[in-house]
């Protein structure tokens, strides 16, 4: 069953996507890895940008462009553990010429914050590597999404 099966929600600039934490997560002390909760994050964005109608490979192909995290900001609260489902949420915090600012957090099924982020989020150019703005066509669909 696909995240997008199991409750994926989305409301206004945020989206809500569910992970599973596997044994592969976990350290030796049976709580997730700090460094995989970048990768529930990275999921719930990528998985925000397929809802939207659009790929990463798409959008490098199709657009010439890459989103690629510029800055990170990240608070560990409490551990998560081993078959917990997690629900990892994606909100627009800000939409600027060629960045997005996303603020993350990744809650247990008791609404309890194991971990909150904020993700600066560029976009580049796809040959060049340099900055470049947002295509319209994702300003015009975030402008939908309020």
């Amino acid at each position: 069953m696909t995240g997008a099966e199991t409750g994926m929600k989305t409301r206004s600039r945020e989206f809500r996507w569910p992970v599973r934490v596997y044994y592969e997560d976990t350290d030796a002390a049976g709580l997730v890895y700090h460094s995989n909760y970048l990768k529930f994050m990275e999921r719930a964005r990528t998985e925000w940008l397929r809802h939207l109608g659009h790929s990463q490979e798409e959008l490098r192909r199709q657009a010439g462009i890459i989103l690629v995290v510029r800055r990170l900001d990240i608070q560990f609260l409490r551990p998560a553990r081993i078959d917990q489902l997690l629900d990892v949420v994606a909100r627009i915090k800000h939409c600027g010429g060629a960045s997005l600012l996303f603020e993350q957090t990744v809650c247990n099924t008791g609404a309890e914050t194991l971990c909150n982020a904020q993700v600066e989020i560029a976009c580049i150019d796809a040959v060049t590597l340099k900055p470049r703005r947002l295509p319209e066509f994702i300003r015009e669909e975030l402008d939908h999404v309020h």
